[in-house]
């Protein structure tokens, strides 16, 4: 029996070990330590973003960003519809609504000019969001500047949500570090892991401090237990925090080999009549976290589930592109700008196997596994026109 692919996998290295078992010794293991403060500053030089505080998740990173930049209870925050659910969620936590604001083609990422448009309205009625939650989607960075020149336009604070994203580039630069704050993830199937983990990242020094404060139960600086405000438990352990250091030495290796995976599945699929990759903009480079392409089920004979199933069949995994926030029912009250390109990046989007540790077999055996559907179907097609 065929061993089963999974989609993104961890990728553990030879440092990883040597900083757990530095915590191991030193018997640091409770949350914070020489671990976490080292993570910080040298994802900061590995990004060149300004400060970092480091935390248990990019879900717990999105909710103190909400609150530094003063989301309240009845307040709403535009927000990227094509997207996983924990960008939006935090939101909630505040008693805060989303807004949902459509992709744009080129990079499946929020639509700048869609953005542009509904702050020009909502300006002029008055009710402005009190932040955008800008998502880098698949590891590719959304087209930054005209978005945060409109947030700028109307002082509005720009988060970016480069939890998928990290490794990628923006006209040179780390998505991530435009916005008054920025946010990462380290969850297992990420680029880089620590099992569980995430940065929030800022130039101002006193966001940084302020978040690394509530993430440490809001504790007063005096000899006993004092609290002034509601704070949260939210730091990185300093175990989590050695792996995320030791991943953070090979992250250029991670990303060049999941380029890599696509460049495989884009050579050898290219011919097939009715797939798209997910393009590639010009003003930046993106990791190909994962690899992603939509289906025309007309021209290739089966639409992405019945692709999805046939790979299900032979121990792949793969996966639906997110299904757009605004179709969740949790969200089903919440307005939306624009929809329609994200819900047929959904309709017909698929995630291939795209693990950094994924082998030429590996490859060979989800890229033929396409081809088979494809061959079959075209078979099937040609049996019914014959007869």
């Amino acid at each position: 029996m065929n061993k089963p692919i999974l989609l993104s996998t961890p990728h553990m290295g030879d440092r990883e070990l040597e900083f757990v078992k530095e915590a191991f010794d030193t018997n640091w293991i409770a949350p914070v330590g020489p671990h976490v403060d080292a993570f910080e500053q040298e994802f900061c030089q590995v990004t060149g973003a300004g400060y970092g505080a480091a935390v248990s998740s990019g879900t717990a990173a999105l909710h103190l960003a909400f609150q530094l930049v003063g989301v309240e209870s009845g307040d709403e925050v535009f927000c990227s519809t094509l997207t996983f659910i924990a960008t939006a969620n935090p939101i909630t936590y505040l008693g805060a609504r989303p807004v949902f604001i459509d992709s744009d083609r080129t990079s499946w990422n929020m639509n700048p000019e869609l953005l542009e448009e509904a702050l020009e309205k909502r300006a002029h009625l008055g009710k402005l969001p009190k932040a955008v939650v800008l998502v880098h989607l698949y590891g590719q960075s959304a087209d930054i500047e005209p978005i945060l020149k409109a947030c700028n336009q109307y002082d509005i604070p720009l988060i970016e949500d480069a939890a998928e994203a990290l490794g990628a580039t923006y006209k040179g630069h780390a998505p991530g570090t435009f916005g008054r704050i920025g946010i990462y993830s380290f969850n297992g199937n990420k680029i880089i892991t620590s099992s569980g983990g995430g940065m929030l990242v800022s130039e101002d020094p006193q966001l940084v401090k302020k978040a690394r404060f509530l993430a440490t139960q809001a504790r007063d600086p005096s000899p006993h237990y004092q609290h002034s405000e509601i704070g949260y438990n939210y730091r990185l352990s300093n175990v989590l925090a050695a792996i995320g250091r030791g991943q953070l030495y090979v992250l250029s290796e991670r990303v060049a080999a999941r380029r890599h995976n696509f460049e495989i599945y884009a050579s050898a699929l290219k011919n097939l009549p009715g797939i798209e990759f997910m393009p590639e903009t010009s003003y930046g480079r993106a990791t190909r976290w994962l690899t992603c392409l939509t289906i025309d089920p007309q021209a290739f004979g089966a639409d992405r589930e019945k692709i999805r199933l046939a790979l299900a069949e032979q121990q792949i995994e793969s996966r639906p592109v997110w299904k757009p926030l605004h179709l969740q029912p949790v969200f089903a009250e919440c307005e939306s700008v624009g929809g329609a390109v994200a819900e047929d990046l959904f309709a017909r989007g698929l995630c291939l196997p795209s693990g950094s540790n994924l082998t030429y077999k590996d490859l060979e055996r989800v890229i033929n596994g396409i081809k088979a559907i494809h061959h079959n179907t075209e078979q099937y097609q040609r049996h019914l026109f014959i007869d």
